[in-house]
Formats: structure tokens, sequence, C-alpha cells
């Protein structure tokens, strides 16, 4: 602690009791508000005198503690006492029902790991947000899932980061950075060893899976399923085909068709009603693939490959192009993020951040442009990121702040002999703040037009299209682009959609995925994930969730239901089948430094003498580096994400060499704010299972926004449980008991873990599974991150002090080792006792001296301060901890993953670089985690041989009874034929959609016809079918209109398009309906056959020479007697291209 920012602790002393207090739960920020007198040398009569800790036997003094602390200390919180348990003496009550704090006595091998682990002290209050996080077997919050590909640590994803998914009936596919990925559902439930059998770090879990080839960057997927492939868009432009039924090996499968889309990255992909391959880029950049290249790039050998890619990017239609007249566009010059068939009318829907296109699917004209408030848009739409003024005034601003804190720093040195120096500083750091803040609140009005922006788009059964904006929103509009309602049951953004039946699956940033009915209501949520769910797919009887991470968990299409509480009982009473055991130790060392540095000799003394035997060392500093110019500058570069200082990195750097990082331990990560650091290194043995570092701040100095005071914290996943280290440095001074209360308050509550930079810090931190229970209620409480970890560990210089006690009292008392009586004067005991600060946590009884403050360089206990100030000695170096017991008989296991005990918790008096002793603190960890590859198993195994789930999942493939009032249909001259559809349930809803199976040419040989399908089971450009999809009420009939539909007379190099893209002979097509009831995973079809007899004179493409516009003067006809000539030509130019 730095001296000159002390004031004299003596004028406080005149303010505080005289008479030792008495042993109770009491709070010392009360008792200092109100005690008054002078002391009297009475503290002989209640001393007891005990022995160092280096110098006491096992047995006497720590049973005696204990049980003085049970008859006294928490009696009136504890009504019975059970036997010593396992060698530990335990109380029988729960932790969160307590009163006032406690002692628990400690126990020789306790805590699993061996070794004798000290007693502790247990604070109260442990309540609310400070309660220990639920945990079981099985999530109770939420339905049982199937977890086809759990967690991955972060770091074993590099290169390999899923980024979407799209599912088959029998298949699921991902697409990931370096290519894509396959599952056959019907393995789903295996154990895993990734692909061909060979385990790689972060798949070791994983359902049994399929490689591709290494590709770019896979951004968007797209199933057809009328040709079998799946078509994927890739950060390099690309789009590429991938077969759904070729031969799957321990080879990588590789792609077929492929072609240059567009110069940036494929962002969004559709295919719409007519088979067309619709893409999205930068720039509002559109284009269409039409299938007729497709199809007859398809039919190419691979040995022509390269000739059939140029054919298909040759056709593409830039809609951008054909909308822009003299330089101006109508449509948005953002990227676009979503694209979405409209399959009902026939259209297609185009959306950019705030605005959306809506298109012709047929003709490919533009129909409507209108922002996200539903108002029509008319004006040009420049590309920009953000208000140009606005960004120059918050640069202008951060030279500003940077000029001033040079200044200051330069005032500060001609005037240090003037003056307090702390009202110097102040000055100087409160003008930098209130420049940083003024900076971090330019653009706000940016951040709100930002938080309306469209995230995602799904069509529902009722030919609804709904739209999620990144404040929670989702959008109802009609067909039409008429806006119609707005709901919000979440307030993070939305990430994803998928519907199936009468409901609608909503994926959220927060992990939350909700199910909402085609009315907007709220049927139910649940967390899914602990990161965003970025896509929801429908697969068979699952919908598939995939998060950020990586992870991929699929939930029953019926969820939540009877089948979910079967599951959970099933599963929860295998839970010793699927549990693994581990035993860790971490070592934990907090200093304050004094901005100073230590020697080789003083690391090795604090922490590498004592790290033989554990996994994890976690180290944290205070006072690394102050002054007003530092601090200042800091609080600028956290503004702008950057943090760090040359003496932080010289630290973090003495300290790796001290525990022989890059032999024995490896540093994973770190985080400094201004003038704290934290740290963390994992033996290189225990590496396999450490991962997923996050990191956070929160600044407690002057303004809440100058990092002399504060917390900085890391969290990361052990063997899939979550631990939070926490480095504080709390307010100081003997009286500031409440602003250390506070500042604790503040840190616990507000440190964010910043991986998920989606998550807007007003709902960041404030996330739990307890958002929405399992039938979809949103709770009120809210819980911080802190609050959501196994293992919470807090260090640091916490600056509570002893009360009630002079400097020649306080040396008397150290000198004789007796620090019982010591601690009932120490002001963070009271006030854990009081349950205002550190509610619920532990730490180990204090059996070392006082650790500030000394004068530097002087060993042993004679070096405390005896200066003018003559401070009084403090235990202002703490490590405290929460696990995971609810209940100290607690065990461990799934619903008690982390136990902990603590096996030292020392000082290191030997050291003399600063005024404070570094201390340390070993704990031993018992941890439960869940083997996920014999879980998933036994899953599986539980579906397949219980017969009430069987009996329930067949009730959920019934489709109700229809009647189609016709199997054959003749269209002729323009006319249009009524094809009748009704629902002869009388209680469930028919969600019904009609494809085109295939379509074939009349041949005049009466052959048997051979039908091809367009892509996805597209309708031929000359049919109509409206609506082609809806949904049926109970005894409701439905009427739809299926024409022949004009030619469009739209040229394109003066050839209209019925001489460029169809066939003008008689056809027959098979349109195929399927049924499907309103939750029902499967569903029915009934075949009608189509016969169009073309009577229609083919006009000659010279009688009507019209001038092509946009980027039809740039597309190459694809009339059925040019494509040959077109592949002749292009044989003849690149033969070799062909590989």
């Amino acid at each position: 602690m730095a001296e000159h920012l002390e004031d004299d602790d003596k004028e406080a002393l005149a303010s505080l009791s005289n008479e030792p207090t008495p042993r109770k739960s009491h709070s010392h920020s009360q008792q200092l508000r109100t005690s008054t007198g002078v002391f009297r040398k009475r503290h002989h009569q209640v001393r007891k005198h005990s022995l160092d800790e280096r110098e006491q036997t096992r047995g006497d003094s720590d049973d005696d503690l204990y049980h003085h602390s049970a008859s006294v200390s928490a009696s009136a919180a504890i009504d019975h006492v059970s036997p010593a348990i396992g060698g530990s003496n335990r109380y029988e009550y729960r932790l969160d029902q307590q009163v006032g704090g406690y002692e628990v006595g400690g126990n020789e091998g306790g805590g699993g790991g061996g070794g004798y682990s000290l007693p502790e002290f247990v604070a109260s209050g442990g309540t609310g947000i400070f309660k220990v996080p639920v945990r079981a077997a099985v999530h109770p919050t939420r339905p049982p899932c199937l977890e086809l590909r759990p967690h991955p640590l972060r770091e074993t994803q590099v290169g390999k980061f899923l980024r979407t998914i799209g599912c088959t009936e029998s298949q699921l596919w991902a697409g990931q950075e370096s290519g894509l990925r396959v599952w056959n559902l019907l393995d789903a439930h295996e154990p895993g060893l990734g692909m061909g059998g060979r385990a790689r770090r972060g798949d070791e879990d994983a359902s049994p899976f399929y490689e591709s080839v290494s590709t770019s960057p896979t951004m968007c997927l797209v199933i057809d399923l009328g040709n079998k492939l799946v078509w994927s868009g890739h950060k390099d432009g690309k789009i590429r085909s991938w077969k759904t039924d070729q031969a799957m090996d321990d080879n990588p499968f590789k792609d077929g068709l492929s072609w240059q889309a567009h110069r940036g990255p494929v962002l969004c992909m559709a295919v719409s009603s007519h088979g067309d391959i619709w893409t999205g880029s930068e720039g509002g950049v559109i284009k269409i693939w039409s299938w007729e290249a497709i199809e007859k790039s398809l039919s190419l050998s691979s040995e022509e490959r390269h000739m059939a890619g140029l054919l298909v990017e040759r056709s593409g239609i830039d809609l951008r192009s054909q909308v822009t007249v003299n330089g101006v566009c109508n449509i948005s010059s953002s990227e676009v993020r979503s694209l979405l068939a409209d399959t009902v009318r026939a259209k297609v829907w185009a959306a950019g951040a705030l605005s959306f296109s809506l298109w012709d699917a047929r003709t490919r004209e533009l129909l409507k442009v209108y922002n996200v408030e539903g108002n029509i848009e008319n004006r040009v739409d420049m590309p920009t990121n953000a208000s140009t003024q606005e960004q120059q005034q918050v640069d202008e601003d951060m030279k500003d702040m940077k000029d001033m804190n040079v200044k200051s720093g330069s005032k500060s040195k001609k005037e240090k002999s003037q003056g307090s120096f702390l009202q110097r500083s102040r000055n100087a750091i409160m003008g930098a703040a209130d420049a940083v803040r003024r900076v971090a609140t330019k653009g706000t009005g940016a951040f709100v037009e930002d938080a309306k922006r469209t995230e995602a788009l799904v069509m529902t059964a009722d030919g609804m299209i709904w739209s999620g904006c990144a404040n929670g929103i989702l959008v109802q509009w009609d067909g039409n682009g008429i806006r119609l309602q707005d709901f919000q049951h979440h307030p993070c953004a939305i990430q994803c959609f998928c519907t199936t039946g009468t409901r609608i699956w909503v994926g959220y940033v927060s992990g939350v995925v909700q199910l909402l009915d085609l009315d907007g209501n709220l049927i139910a949520g649940w967390v899914a994930h602990n990161g965003p769910v970025i896509k929801l797919v429908i697969g068979g009887e699952f919908v598939f969730s995939l998060a950020t991470h990586g992870g991929i968990r699929g939930w029953n299409i019926t969820s939540p239901g009877p089948i979910d509480n079967i599951l959970r009982l099933e599963v929860s009473e295998k839970e010793e089948m699927y549990t693994k055991q581990e035993n860790i130790r971490i070592l934990i060392g907090t200093w304050n430094v004094a901005q100073g540095r230590a020697s080789h000799e003083a690391l090795m003394t604090w922490l590498g003498s004592a790290i033989s035997d554990v996994g994890i060392v976690v180290v944290g500093c205070q006072e690394v580096e102050m002054g007003a110019g530092f601090l200042a500058m800091s609080a600028a570069k956290e503004t702008v994400g950057l943090e760090g200082s040359s003496t932080g990195q010289w630290w973090q750097d003495a300290i790796g060499k001290a525990l022989e990082e890059g032999i024995t331990f490896e540093r994973v990560g770190s985080r400094q704010l201004a003038a704290l650091l934290i740290g963390i290194w994992v033996r290189k043995s225990l590496r396999t299972h450490v991962g997923d570092l996050d990191v956070a701040a929160v600044a407690c100095g002057l303004g809440r926004a100058i990092g002399n005071k504060g917390g900085v914290g890391l969290r990361l996943r052990v063997y899939d449980r979550i631990m939070c280290f926490v480095n504080c440095h709390l307010a100081a001074h003997l009286e500031a008991v409440n602003r250390r209360n506070a500042d604790f308050d503040h840190i616990y509550r507000s440190m964010v873990f910043t991986r998920s930079t989606h998550i807007p810090n007003a709902a960041a931190g404030k996330m739990s599974h307890n958002i929405t229970n399992s039938q979809g209620i949103v709770q009120d409480e809210v819980r911080p991150d802190l609050a959501e970890a196994d293992l919470v560990v807090f260090l640091g210089d916490f600056n509570y002090r002893l009360f009630g006690i002079s400097y020649d009292e306080a040396r008397d008392f150290v000198s004789q080792r007796s620090f019982d009586w010591l601690r009932e004067k120490d002001q963070l005991r009271g006030e854990m006792k009081a349950g205002k600060v550190f509610q619920g946590m532990h730490e180990g009884i204090i059996k070392f001296p006082p650790t500030y403050k000394f004068e530097k360089g002087k060993p042993g206990l004679g070096g405390y301060d005896s200066g003018e100030k003559k401070r009084i000695p403090a235990w202002c170096d703490r490590i405290l901890y929460r696990d995971n017991r609810l209940l100290p008989t607690s065990q461990c296991g799934l619903e008690c993953p982390v136990v902990c005990s603590i096996l030292q918790y020392e000082a290191c008096m030997d050291v003399t670089e600063s005024d404070h002793k570094p201390v340390r603190c070993k704990l031993n960890l018992e941890m439960a985690h869940v083997d996920r590859s014999v879980r998933r198993k036994e899953v599986g195994n539980i579906v397949k041989n219980n017969e009430e789930i069987r009996l329930l999942q067949e009730a959920t493939r019934s489709v109700p009874e229809t009647i189609i009032d016709t199997t054959n249909i003749t269209l002729q001259n323009q006319e249009a034929f009524p094809l009748k559809i009704t629902n002869k349930s009388e209680n469930d809803h028919v969600a019904f959609q009609i494809i085109c199976e295939g379509l074939s040419i009349a041949k005049e040989d009466e052959g048997e016809p051979e039908y091809r399908p367009r892509g996805s089971f597209g309708f031929p450009r000359w049919l109509q079918v409206l609506p082609a999809a809806g949904l049926i009420g109970p005894d409701q009939t439905m009427e739809i209109s299926i024409a022949h539909e004009e030619p469009h007379e739209e040229h394109a190099d003066g050839v209209p398009p019925s001489w460029w893209s169809e066939d003008n002979r008689d056809k027959e097509l098979i349109l195929l309906v399927n049924i499907r009831g309103s939750c029902s995973s499967e569903s029915k079809c009934q075949r009608i056959s189509v016969h169009h007899s073309f009577s229609k004179t083919p006009q000659n493409p010279d009688s009507k020479n019209k001038k092509s516009q946009g980027s039809y003067q740039q597309r190459t006809s694809l009339k059925q007697s040019g494509n040959d000539e077109e592949l002749q030509s292009l044989r003849g130019g690149g033969g070799d291209g062909g590989s």
C-alpha cells in the first residue's frame, strides 16, 4: 500500500471503543459510527495465548478453537451440532439459513486428497445472489437433451470453430472454419472418438462424425433435399456442393460443383420456390444462380468441374446492379444478413441491418424496400458504419484526453513539493475520468439504432414472417412486408429461429432458447447453452441448437413434455455410471508489491517452494504501478479495449520463471487493470482439461473509473467446472469499512467476463439458469457471473484493519503469537459474521502475523511500521473461497461437484521487498464431472428400451386425417385449378406444404417419364401454386389455386426467358402434398399428377428486341439451343481446367 496515499490512523482511533468487544455477531461498520471512549488495558482478562502455527501440534489448539466458536460465536445460529463425520467436525444445517458466521474444524487426510486440512471460518448471508448455484446430475430447469457435441474447450477449436448447421431427416451437417462435418443421426447416441475412431482434443466426447477436405471458412448452409445436396457458402466467396448420399469413410470427403459467387464472403443463402439459389454478401450485393445453369453443370463429369463452375458463374444475376439506375440504388448497401424464401407466395426477403427488400422469386423484380419499422424507403442508402461526425468527435475527445494526461503528469512534477499529493492526484485523475466518460457516451444514438438491427428471419406454418432484433424484440410481418405486431420475452439479442408445426423456436445471445406459439405467446424457455445460440434446425425428432463455442444439443421436438420427465428420472437414477471424480490442488498467492520489484529468491520463497503438488497457480498483485498519469492513461486505454503495462509484463515473466514456466507450468492468461494484476499458470499434465479463459475488470477508484482500487478476474473451465478468481484492492483507511463493503458488492454484482462480446452490458453478467423456467415463466431474480461459478476465490489487499486496539497492544499480541484474540478485533471477520461482505465465503483460521504495515528491507516482526504514523498492524491481505456445498456435510458428486478444503494458509514473513507480506493459500479440490459419452449412450438405451417413451413417441408421429379432393390435374390455356385440402381432425391443426417432386418432358415414344426435381423441390417457373403452404384449422378446408403462369417477358441478351429458361413442350410433373400435425415429428404425403399442355405459339426472340437493363445485359443466355454451344466454347477455351 503506498505510504503517500495513507492518512494518519491515529485520528480514527480516538473514536473507537476502548473496551474489548464480546464474542458475538456484529458489524464493525456499525460500531465505528457509535463507539467512543478511552482504551483501557483489560485485554489480558480475555487473552488466550496460542503458539505460532509452526510450533503447535495438531489437535489441541484446533480443537479448542473449534469448540469455543461452536459454543459462543455460532450459538445463536446453530441448534444442533453433529458428531464428527469422516474425521471432521461439521454442523448439520443449511449454510444459507445461518444467522452469523461460524468456524468449522479441520481434519486429518481431509478433502480426499490426503494431508491435513485447516479449520475455516464461514461468513453468513449466503442467500440471494450469494447463494450456491444449483447443480444436478440432470439439469433441473431444462429438458434432457441429446448432447451430440459437448461444449469443447475454446483452445481446441482454433481453425475448427463451427459457424452454422443444417439438417436432413437422417444427417446433421455443420460448417466450420476449415470445411464441413456430418453426423449420421442413427449413430447420435454412440460414444464418440472423433473421425474414424481417432480422438482429437475437443472432440473426445462428440458423437461419431466425418469431415470434409479443408476449405475456406464456411459461413452458411442450405439443404437441397430434392437433389440430395448440401450447398455451402464460404468466406472466400465460393459456393460448394456436397452429396448427402456419398460414401463416408476415414478419408475426408470431397466437394462437387463449386464456383466463385462473390468477391467478399457469402453471408447467407436461400433456395427460392422455383429452385434458384439466392446469395447475399457485403455491400448489399444479392445474386441469383438459376437452376437451369446449375442443373446443366451438375450433369457434367468430374473432369469438367472447372467448366461447370464457369458455366454457373457466368449465369449469375446481380440484383443490386439491376435496380441501380444512373448510380442510384434503392436497396441498402449494408451487408445482407439474412435471406428468406417465402415459399407460400413465391417471394424472397433480404434483410440488412436496418432495412428489408422484398423480391418476386419468379420474375426477380424488386417489389418493396422498407425499414425495420415497416416504413417504405425510396432513398439512396450510402454505405457507412457509423456517423462520421460522431466518430470525429470521439477521436477529438480522445486526443484532448491524452493531451490532458500529459499536461497533468508534468504539472504534478512541478508542484511535487506543494500541497497534498492526494489532492493533486485526485484533480488529475478526475479530469481524465471525465474525458473518458465523455468518449464512452458519444454515439449513443447509433447504439440505439444498432439495437434495432435484424438478426434472423423465419416463416411460420401460417405464412407469417418473423424477424428477430438485437434488442430482443420479435416482429411479426405479413407476406407483403406489413408490420403487424411485436413481442419481447427476453432482454437479449435474438440470434436465430426455426419453426415446426405451430411452434416457433427462438435462440438468444444469452444462451436461452424459448418456444412461442404462432400468436407470439411464450410456451416455455430455458438456458440451452452457456454461450450464444447461433443456429436452430429441425432434424428427425429433434431441434438441434448450435452455440458459439461449438457445442450442439438436440431437444425433443415435443419438449417440454412427458418424455422429458421420464428421461430426467431415468437418467438421474444412473448417475453413478457416468460420474467421474478428480482431485487437484490450487496454489493462490496475493501480494501488494508497493510499486516495487521482487527478487527471484523472494518469489521462490512465496511461490516456488509450494508448487510441487499443485496443478494450478493463481497469483494476484496490487499496486504494480501507481501515479496519477499512469492511472489516467490506463483508464483511457480501458475504454478502447487496451490493457497492460511493461511493469505488469515484468511481474508475469518473473513469476513464470519462479514457476518454471515452459517446463513444468504453462501460462494460461492474465488481466491487468491499472495497478491490479492477476495471472494463472497450469501444470502441463493438466492443461488438456483446462481452458475457456475469460477475463474481467471492475474499477472502484475515483468515480468508479480509475483502477487504483477495484478488481480483476479470471474465469476458466477445469474438468467442465467453472472457476473464478478475483484479485481485489478495496478502499483504504481504518474507518472506511462501509466503503470496502460497497467495493466488494460492486465488484461481485458488476463483474462481467468478456469473451462473448455480443452480450450488451445491460444484460451481461445478470443472466442465469433462472431466467426462464421450464414453463417459460420469467424469473425476477438475476444473478451475476460470479454467482454461477462452481468455485469462486477472492484474493488481494482487502484493507480491513484491526479496530479497538492501539499500536502498542497490537505489537504486544503479535510478539506473543496470540492471534485468536486479535481475530476478534478483525474488521473483516466482524463484517462477515454480520453478513455484510463476502457472504457465504470461507477463510482459513488465521494463524500468521498481520501482514501490514512493514518497513521495507526490515526482516522479522521488528519490521512493523515504527515511523511517525505507526500504523496498527492488520491482516489486510486475505484469500477467501466459496465452493458448491449447500451443507457442511455435502459430499462431492454431480449435485455438489466442487468440494474444497484448505491445506495451507500462511504469510511469507521473510520477504521484505514491500510494506506488505505476501500471502499464499493451498486449496484441495474434489471434483465430480460427467463422462458425456457414457451418459449419451445411456440416454440412447433409455429411449430405445423404455416402453412408455416408445408409446409417447408413436403418439407424436401420428398425423391428423386429411382429404385431398383429387390426384390428377390437367392445365391448359393458362387456366387455374382449385385444389381442396380438408382437415378432418376436430382438435388439431394441420400444416401442409406443396412441393414439386419432379418434372418430365412429354415424349413421343410414350416411354416411361423421367422426373427430375428442381432445387429443393421447387416449382417450374410457369407454374403458380398459391398458397403453397399454410395451416388448416380443425374441420376446415383450404383451397389452393394451381395455375399456368404467363412467361415473364424480361429479356436477357435479347432472348425472352421462355426461350432460355424452360422448354415449351408439353410437360408432366408430380406435386407432393406434405401433411404434418401441429406437433407431429413425422409427416404424410400424397402425390398429385399435373399434366400441362403448352398451346401458346413461341415467339421469335428477334420479334421483340427490347433493350435489356441492369445485370441482364451481363448475363449469358441459357436457351436450350445455346447450352451446348456455351459448353463447347468453354471446353475449347479451357480444356485444361477440368480436374
